[in-house]
Order: structure tokens, then C-alpha cells, then sequence
């Protein structure tokens, strides 16, 4: 973008800006305190799991039992290293995270305009700042162009103040809003000094509220270590009463508290949104936090701009429609003498600079039809933003010799309402706007006007305009639009355009891109007037909002969100942040978005396709099914080993303690890996994406899915006990019985690992999605088990003995029967639920989202 900056802004040089950082450091808060590696292991020994294994490590030392000691040090070590690994994983996907939502900033350095991250910006730097961006740096104006700033961050007034170098007050603040114009400011303050910064530091110590899931799945753990404690007292008391041993009492209703604590799903949950949000990142969606990933797959209607988002945002100028002579003219036929008027007040009505792809073309079309540029010789004098419902923009240009050009462009009904026209002409021209806007063209209106003096208008309204016609630009459908918006329809999310556009012109798109509506548009000035009660049943039959203003737009996503829909909002400019900021996730583009619609979006998409919200849809779906899945299997494999530590000691069966810590504590780090590990690896089910969202407000596990698991568990447990009896009743001895039980729990374990890949479709069928960590957990936790079982150091340890290929497989058969009869519940299902009806499942209360 070139800039129109006196030649005598240098900027600082490459060591000036050294000198500054080492004098003020860099321009940023002092940060919330990062998680070190150490305080990460500190906080991963404060955990349940973690105190439980300690305890018992010492008691195991003071009673003189050293190997079983050095097992439960080991097993800290595990336990430890795999916490700390998924830990520092999520850790990382964070930084990274935050690192790219940094904005970027531009300064002039060594007489050249860069860009740099913003915590870059030094002391001494010239700072441009320009329409839509946020201020970075305090700092004292040395050059503008129409320059005005909303400081309402600081102040709490709404509204903008013009400022210039030579005004009283041409100071800038940190955190305040460019509204119009161009400003370079000299910077004064950074980081912490600066105005806002001493404000901010007050922010580091506010903590971000938990979402709900994280409530839910907290409550639910808190649940389990309550139990979990009840269970502890009554074993302790039970074996203490039975033995009169307090040591083995003790150990036995520790060795059931470990069993209980489901600490797997905290450590799941942080992983799957961490590492979800830094996958998506890879995939140009970046997510301000990562809680925001659960949302998104609860998705209901997305609310999308049309300009850039639905369309290329191209705006190739197609046809000009002179009011003078009363003809529409092609993109041929330009360089007609006839429209050298229009076409040189259609550019002078832009920004001198343009950034804008309209204005873009306007500059270009001026460059390749006029004989004489005036540009050179003419500077900015005054300039009225684009505002107004609808809106429209002027600007005033003087030469040297005080002659004046006051051109005015924007929405041709804001044009025609301030031009000296009959209403004849009026309806004329509005005949012309209908046939462009039909065929899906955007439409501008230009007009200009004298004045002389310095005594401006207060609004631009208030000059006498002469109306001089049309610029008619055509900004077809992105490629493959449409097939972004059938899956759209097909995920059951509903979609609402949101425009500044007109409603002939937006109809026109919609159609083009196979947008569904079956009800008229609905123009920004008839939102206003509604009632809430109105406004939320136009909202619902609505598809197309045109002519729409911020206020406007609000109301719609409230009204939207009143309805109990989850909401994502695309926009990218100024006029978008306070819908941005409402909506459930807001979304932003990030080539043409401002600056200030990136800060009130949650998710910024980098390349501006749509696509990829569907991409995030997908991701949100797929995590949140995932983190169930997990939850649901830690549920089941718990519940055999609770009641495999519990029921023998309680019915007094011949051998109480079939199983010491040793035994709990390696089956706990078989789960670990493969609830938050396997779980988070796994791949989205076929036919996710054609299933409503799930409703959000719903709890994590309904009862029909914690029923589901419990009766998992139960079986399992019965085939676990089953193959207690076998041995007993077979003359087994202590070690057998303990072995068979051992075995049998362990293959249970691995086939319900592959069992609760899904709740529809069979086992067979997910093998087809391939899930290497589940293999490769599957492949170490049989290795690890046969050299338990017949490495005589390891079976001496474990206390159990090796097994015959007959007890082997009556071990595997016993799993199998345990784990695999819920192919047939789901083959049930399959048949009750055929494919186009599976849109079902989301509200029969299974697999919501999955």
C-alpha cells in the first residue's frame, strides 16, 4: 500500500531502535507468569493420583517392602512424565496460539513503511495508524489526513475526536480506535507506561471463566473422588475389622482409591481444546482460546457478510449509467468522452490511497481514461466518512490555485435523498438500480458539488449535491461457494446474510451461491422498529439482511441467541465488532479485516474462505464426540476395577486382595495414554457433518449415555469375576486366580478401547479409520503384559504366574464375550436408525455432536 508520508519521516534506525529497547524494554504488559517446566511438574504433584502413589511409596519403604517401593517411585516417574508430556503439549499449542493472534504494526524505520509484531514497537518509532486499526503505543501526532480517534476505551465517550500535529491535544493513547483518516505519531509510551498499560496490569489477575463443559466435567470428577473417599473409610474400616492389620488395611483402601479417581479427564479435556485449537492453526484458523473449540461444534446459524466472504471481492467495474444522457455504457465503452465527469468524481469520492477493491478499480479506471491525472496537483482538504442510513462518504479536494473538488459516493438511495431531483428522475434512476442490482451487480451512486469557504457542513447531507449517475460493479461468487454452503446445510446449521448491500443485488448473490430463502429481505431500518418478541421470529424466518448498520446487526445476533441458537458471526470491518463481540463465536477474516474486528472475533480465518469455519465445525464436532468417547471409557474400565478390588474383600471370598497397588496402578497407566492420547488422535465418524449440532446447553453425559457406560462396566466386571471363579473353582491358587483376573481385565480393556471408537457404527468399520496410537498403545500394552507374565523377575513381582495358550484364550474368549456383545446393541441401532434418518441421533440423546 503506498502512503502519502513527507519524505522528512526518517523513523528510527536499526541501532536507534536498539539503544531505545535496552533504555525502555519492549512494548508490553509485564506478562501473567508463563508455565515453567517446573511449576508444571510442581503442579502435577500436587494431583490426587500423584499423593496417593507417594503415600503409599513410603509406606512400603517403612514397612521394609523395597521392591514394591521402587515400583511406586517408578510408577510416579510414568505418571508423571506422561501428565508432563501432555501438559507441556497443550502448553505449547497455547503459546503458539497466542503468538499468532499478536497484531502486527506499521512503522516507518530506516525511511521505509514495515510491518511488525507489536511488541516490537519502540520507543522513539513513527507509528502509522490508519481507519479500523487499534492504536498500539501512546505517542504525539507529527503528520495526518482527516485524522479522528475514538478514545472510549479510556474515556467512555462513544464519540470520535479529530486531532491533528498542531492541535492542543495531538496525543494518541494505546488502545483507542482510528476512526477516519491516516495519523503518524512519534511514540512516547509503551508497554506498562503507556495510559491503558496501567489499567491492563490489573487484567493479569482476572482469570477467564470456566466454559460449561469444563463445569460439568469438573463436577463430575469432584463426584467421583467424593465416592471415591467414602470407599477409601469403608474398605480401611472393613479389612481393619476382619485382620486387625492396620499397614494392609491401609494399602487395601488406598489400592481402591486409586481405583476410583478418574484423574484421566481433566488432563483429556485440557489436551483435546489445546491441541485442537494449535491442529486448527495449522489449518489458517486461529482460535483466541481454546475453550472456544466446544462451541463450535454446537453451531447453529452462521451469520456471514456477503462482500469477500460469499464473493471474491473482485469488483470489477462492469457498467456505467450516466445520468446526463440517460445510457448505460459496457466496460467497453469507458473511454466515451461522455463519462469523463462521472468516472473523475467516482475516484475523487474515494480514499487518495485506496485499500478498499472498489476504490482500487475506481483509481485504475481513472488512470486508463482520462488524458490529463490531476492527482498530483490536488491534496485531501476535508473529508466526511462513511456514515449515514444508508450510508455514503464525501471528500473535498483543493489545488494550489484554491480551486476545490467536492465529490460524494455511496448508496444510491443516500445519494438521490440529497440531490436536486424531480421525483421523475428520481424513479428513473431507481428503474436502473433495480435492473442492476437483479443481476447480482453492486451498485454506487456519485454525485458532487461547490463550496467555498472554510465554513463546512456539519454533515455531508447538508451540501448541494448534482447527481451525476452509476458505477456498477460486479463481485461474483467465490469458486466452489456453493458446495461450502450444501455442507453448511447439510451439518443442520442455518445461514443469515448479513450486508450493507441492497436487497435486489444480495438476493441476486444468494441465489448464485445456492443460498436457501424463502421469505423477503429485511432492510436495517425495519430491524430497529421491531419489538424483542418480533425481532426474534423475524430473525428466524429471515435468511437475507440488507442495507444494515452496527446497531442492527447487534440486534439480530441478540435476537438470534434469545432463540437459544448458537451463533457464529463473520464480519471483517469496524461496523462489525460490537456483533463480533456478541455473538457466540465471533469470526474475522484476516486479509481484509480491520484490526479492530480481529479483537472482537474469537477465530480469525487468515485466507478469508468460508470453507474453513466448516473445517472448524468439523474440528469442534470431532473433539467434543472424542472427549465423550473418553470420558465414557474411563467410566467403564473404572468400574471392573473398583468392584474387582472391592467385592471379593466384601463377600469374603477365599482371596480378599486379588489385587495389590501394583496391579491398579499399571492398569491406570494402560488408561492414561489411551483416554487422552488414542481419544484426541482419533478421526471424525463418517457422516458427523450430515447430524445436527447438539444442543448446547445439554449436559456432557445424558443418562441414556452414562447408563451405556455403568452396563459396560458391569459386564465387564462379571467376565473379570467369571474368570475369578474359573480359577478357584479349578483349583487355581492365589497367584493363578490373580493372573486370570489380570489377563482377562487387560485384553477387556484393549477391546474396549477399540469397542468405543463409536457408539453406531462396528468395531470393523473404524478399523477403516486408521488411529496409529491406538495401535501402537495396543502393541506396547501386549508386550509389556507377556513379559509380566513370563519374565520370571516381573511375574515374581507382579505375583502371578505364567499362562498355558489354553488359559490364554479362555482369558481372550471371556474379554471378548465382555466387550463385544455391544457390536450387537449397536448393529440394533443400525437397524432401528437407517441413514437418512440419522439426523435423529442428535436429539434421541446419543452421540450428540459425535
Amino acid at each position: 500500500m503506498s502512503y502519502h508520508i513527507p519524505g522528512h519521516l526518517k523513523g528510527l534506525t536499526d541501532s536507534e531502535v536498539a539503544a531505545s529497547r535496552k533504555q525502555y524494554g519492549y512494548n508490553q504488559l509485564d506478562a501473567a507468569p508463563k508455565s515453567s517446566g517446573l511449576l508444571l511438574l510442581i503442579d502435577i504433584l500436587k494431583e490426587p493420583m500423584l499423593i496417593l502413589l507417594i503415600v503409599i511409596s513410603f509406606i512400603y519403604v517403612a514397612v521394609g517392602d523395597y521392591g514394591e517401593a521402587a515400583f511406586m517411585f517408578a510408577a510416579i516417574v510414568a505418571v508423571s512424565a506422561i501428565s508432563f508430556y501432555q501438559d507441556n503439549r497443550s502448553k505449547k499449542a497455547l503459546e503458539a496460539l497466542e503468538k499468532l493472534n499478536e497484531p502486527l504494526s506499521r512503522v516507518i524505520r530506516n525511511s521505509t513503511v514495515v510491518d511488525i509484531p507489536t511488541h516490537e514497537i519502540a520507543v522513539g518509532d513513527l507509528c502509522i495508524t490508519e481507519e479500523g486499526k487499534i492504536i498500539n503505543a501512546d505517542g504525539r501526532i507529527v503528520h495526518s489526513n482527516d485524522f479522528s480517534v475514538n478514545e472510549a476505551s479510556l474515556t467512555g465517550e462513544s464519540f470520535s475526536v479529530f486531532k491533528d500535529s498542531q492541535a492542543e491535544d495531538n496525543q494518541v493513547y494505546s488502545g483507542t480506535l482510528t476512526v477516519s483518516g491516516l495519523a503518524v505519531f512519534e511514540v512516547t509510551k509503551i508497554g506498562k507506561e503507556t495510559r491503558i498499560g496501567r489499567i491492563g496490569e490489573s487484567l493479569l489477575t482476572i482469570k477467564a471463566e470456566p466454559s460449561p463443559l469444563q463445569l460439568q466435567i469438573a463436577r463430575f470428577v469432584k463426584t467421583m473422588a467424593v465416592i471415591g473417599i467414602v470407599i477409601f473409610l469403608m474398605v480401611c474400616i472393613f479389612r481393619y475389622y476382619q485382620t486387625g492389620d492396620f499397614i494392609a488395611s491401609l494399602l487395601n483402601g488406598l489400592t481402591l482409591a486409586m481405583s476410583v479417581l478418574p484423574e484421566e479427564i481433566p488432563v483429556a479435556f485440557t489436551t483435546f481444546m489445546a491441541l485442537g485449537a494449535w491442529k486448527l492453526m495449522q489449518e489458517g484458523i486461529i482460535i483466541k482460546r481454546s475453550s472456544i473449540v466446544e462451541t463450535l461444534g454446537s453451531t447453529t446459524v452462521i451469520c456471514t457478510d456477503k462482500t469477500g466472504t460469499i464473493t471474491e471481492n473482485s469488483m470489477h467495474l462492469i457498467a456505467l449509467y450516466d445520468f446526463r444522457t440517460d445510457k448505460r455504457y459496457g466496460d467497453d465503452a469507458f473511454n466515451d468522452p461522455e463519462l469523463s465527469t462521472l468516472i473523475s468524481y467516482a475516484m475523487w469520492s474515494s480514499e487518495p490511497a485506496p485499500f478498499d477493491p472498489m476504490e482500487k478499480t475506481l483509481h485504475s479506471v481513472y488512470e486508463q481514461t482520462q488524458p490529463n491525472d490531476l492527482r498530483g496537483d490536488y491534496r485531501m482538504f476535508h473529508e466526511y466518512p462513511l456514515e449515514g442510513k444508508p450510508p455514503m462518504m464525501t471528500h473535498v479536494f483543493e489545488n494550489a490555485r484554491k480551486d476545490r473538488i467536492v465529490a460524494a459516493k455511496g448508496a444510491p438511495e443516500a445519494l438521490l435523498s440529497v440531490s436536486r431531483l424531480s421525483a421523475k428522475e428520481k424513479e428513473r434512476v431507481r428503474d436502473q438500480i433495480k435492473a442492476f442490482a437483479q443481476q447480482g451487480y453492486r451498485v454506487l451512486g456519485v454525485a458532487k458539488s461547490q463550496f467555498e469557504g472554510g465554513d463546512f457542513p456539519e454533515k455531508q447531507q447538508d451540501f448541494p449535491f448534482e447527481f451525476l449517475g452509476l458505477t456498477v460493479f460486479y463481485d461474483p461468487p467465490k469458486k466452489g461457494i456453493k458446495d461450502v454452503f450444501q455442507r453448511i446445510y447439510e451439518a443442520g446449521i442455518a445461514v443469515k446474510v448479513i450486508t450493507g448491500d441492497n436487497a435486489d443485488t444480495t438476493n441476486a448473490i444468494a441465489s448464485q451461491a445456492g443460498i436457501v430463502s424463502d421469505a423477503p429481505p429485511v432492510n436495517g431500518d425495519e430491524i430497529i422498529n421491531h419489538t424483542e418478541e418480533e425481532l426474534m421470529q423475524l430473525s428466524a424466518r429471515t435468511t437475507l439482511f440488507t442495507r444494515m448498520f452496527p446497531e442492527a446487526k447487534l440486534a439480530v445476533v441478540n435476537a438470534l441467541k434469545k432463540r437459544g441458537e448458537v451463533v457464529a458471526m463473520l464480519g471483517d470491518g469496524v461496523n462489525d465488532g460490537p456483533a463480533l463481540k456478541a455473538a457466540h463465536i465471533g469470526v474475522a477474516m484476516g486479509n481484509k479485516g480491520t484490526e479492530i474486528a480481529k479483537s472482537a472475533a474469537a477465530l480469525v480465518i487468515t485466507n478469508d474462505d468460508l470453507g474453513k469455519l466448516i473445517t472448524g465445525i468439523a474440528a469442534g464436532r470431532r473433539i467434543y464426540a472424542n472427549i465423550k468417547k473418553a470420558v465414557q471409557y474411563i467410566i467403564s474400565i473404572h468400574i471392573p476395577i473398583i468392584l474387582t478390588v472391592s467385592l471379593p474383600l466384601f463377600l469374603g471370598w477365599v482371596f480378599p486382595q486379588i489385587f495389590t497397588p501394583v496391579h491398579v496402578i499399571f492398569l491406570e497407566l494402560v488408561m492414561g495414554p489411551t483416554c487422552s492420547i488414542v481419544y484426541e488422535n482419533e478421526p471424525m465418524e463418517r457422516n458427523a457433518m450430515q447430524r445436527p449440532p447438539r444442543i448446547m446447553t445439554d449436559t456432557f453425559l445424558n443418562g441414556r449415555e452414562l447408563t451405556i457406560s455403568i452396563v459396560q462396566g458391569l459386564v465387564i466386571t462379571a467376565g473379570v469375576l467369571f474368570a475369578y471363579q474359573l480359577a478357584v473353582q479349578t483349583g487355581g491358587d492365589e497367584a493363578k486366580t490373580r493372573t486370570l483376573v489380570f489377563t482377562t481385565l487387560i485384553f477387556a480393556n484393549i477391546l474396549l478401547s477399540f469397542v468405543n471408537r463409536s457408539f453406531f457404527y462396528s468395531v470393523f468399520e473404524r478399523l477403516r479409520s486408521r488411529n496409529r496410537l491406538l495401535t501402537g498403545i495396543t502393541v506396547l500394552v501386549l508386550v509389556i503384559l507377556f513379559a509380566i507374565l513370563y519374565v520370571a523377575p516381573l511375574s515374581r513381582f507382579f505375583d502371578v504366574t505364567p499362562l498355558r495358550v489354553t488359559e490364554l484364550g479362555i482369558c481372550l474368549v471371556i474379554a471378548s464375550v465382555s466387550v463385544l456383545w455391544f457390536e450387537f446393541y449397536k448393529l440394533f441401532r443400525r437397524k432401528r436408525h437407517t441413514l437418512p434418518a440419522q439426523a435423529r441421533l442428535a436429539h434421541d440423546g446419543s452421540e450428540k455432536g459425535a
